[in-house]
């Protein structure tokens, strides 16, 4: 008989957490997220708490698990973006659709009971988190920033009455064949016509005190219109940071700063631990921890994370800067692959940088939609 129970107890929390360790037992493709993080889903110091209320349900057949789902109502994000919406995150399940059906229905019965008219996702607290549903690429192996599922969850989510609401592409960037100098020429000459100059941080901890703050306020500037955003709050910097200290390496960071030394636009970039993490499923154990280091002293392939530049320089080439500062990486600094990871499909901007390297889209994700009052 199957089953959908909301999780209150610490068993059915372990029973959350553990399933798409289960289920994705020996995929090479997945990549789970730190153990610690999810258990943190269920503290009341969630970094969340304060702008969004949550719920989460197993579905067990028989006495077993066979599947899982989180409802988040993102007050935040509503009040942003003027709608009434549950954002679900974290389903995973068997190939059954009545699993699914059951699991989903759970969702939406919450959404109802909270006002809301839909139901959106994979999405989670902010696009700090895993989004979207892989639909393409299920033969690469998934960054650590983003979620692997098979493929027949698209499936699943479709019989449910899900539709396609955005796209995000993914690119492998690798040196072009024939490096185009022309883009270093102009690197330098819109550096020399502005009065900019890269920063010159010693390590993780010089960069984090001279800019965090600098760097939040051109996140929420860039991405303020992007899909899904959500503002920054101080508990969503701190955490934001403790990760930067955990695996940035300045030398995969680029600042620029004009002659008073205001940042003006930046690239984070993070050495790949996908294969670090894999193993231990997540779990920061000792062999996984030297795995880890051996990861970030030895990358072969660096995740882009984040990329922001004043909207009154956006025009004025300096986007180029960074470009060239990524092709460096791959062309002196020992670097093979570069991850793009998720660029919104008709963002034209972002998507045109890539075609000076020698680049291949190898995934796609989906964000799904659902009206409750149709």
């Amino acid at each position: 008989m199957l089953e959908i129970i909301e999780v209150k107890t610490k068993r059915q929390q372990k029973n959350f957490i553990d399933f798409p360790l289960r289920l994705y037992k020996n995929n090479p493709y997945f990549v789970p997220p730190l153990y610690s993080d999810e258990k943190k889903l269920f503290s009341k110091n969630n970094i969340y708490c304060d702008q969004a209320e949550t719920v989460y349900f197993n579905a067990y057949e028989d006495g077993k698990i066979v599947g899982r789902i989180s409802g988040i109502l993102q007050k935040a994000a509503n009040e942003k973006w003027k709608q009434r919406r549950v954002r679900f995150t974290r389903f995973d399940s068997i190939d059954d659709q009545t699993v699914a059906d059951a699991l989903f229905a759970a969702v939406e019965s919450w959404a109802k009971e909270k006002g809301m008219n839909e139901v959106v996702g994979p999405l989670g607290f902010s696009d700090l988190e895993r989004e979207g549903l892989l639909i393409e690429g299920f033969d690469q192996q998934s960054t650590f920033e983003e979620q692997y599922n098979y493929e027949y969850y698209k499936r699943l989510m479709q019989n449910c009455g899900y539709q396609k609401e955005v796209d995000w592409v993914e690119r492998k960037l690798r040196a072009p064949k024939t490096p185009d100098k022309r883009v270093g020429e102009l690197s330098r000459m819109m550096m020399k016509k502005y009065k900019l100059h890269l920063d010159n941080a010693k390590n993780t901890k010089d960069f984090i005190n001279r800019y965090a703050d600098q760097f939040f306020e051109i996140l929420d500037v860039t991405y303020v219109d992007l899909y899904g955003t959500v503002p920054f709050t101080p508990a969503m910097k701190k955490n934001m940071i403790a990760g930067f200290k955990l695996i940035v390496d300045v030398k995969y960071v680029s600042v620029i700063l004009d002659e008073n030394e205001r940042v003006v636009g930046f690239g984070v970039s993070f050495p790949s631990i996908a294969k670090a993490v894999q193993k231990s499923g997540g779990k920061l154990t000792p062999a996984a921890l030297v795995r880890l280091l051996k990861a970030l002293k030895h990358p072969k392939t660096i995740d882009l994370a984040l990329i922001g530049i004043l909207p009154e320089y956006r025009n004025k080439g300096i986007s180029t800067v960074l470009i060239w500062e990524i092709m460096k990486m791959l062309t002196e600094g020992g670097i093979e692959e570069i991850e793009t990871n998720l660029n919104l499909e008709d963002n034209a901007a972002i998507i045109n940088q890539w075609k000076i390297f020698d680049a291949t889209q190898h995934k796609r994700r989906r964000c799904f939609i659902k009206r409750l009052d149709t």
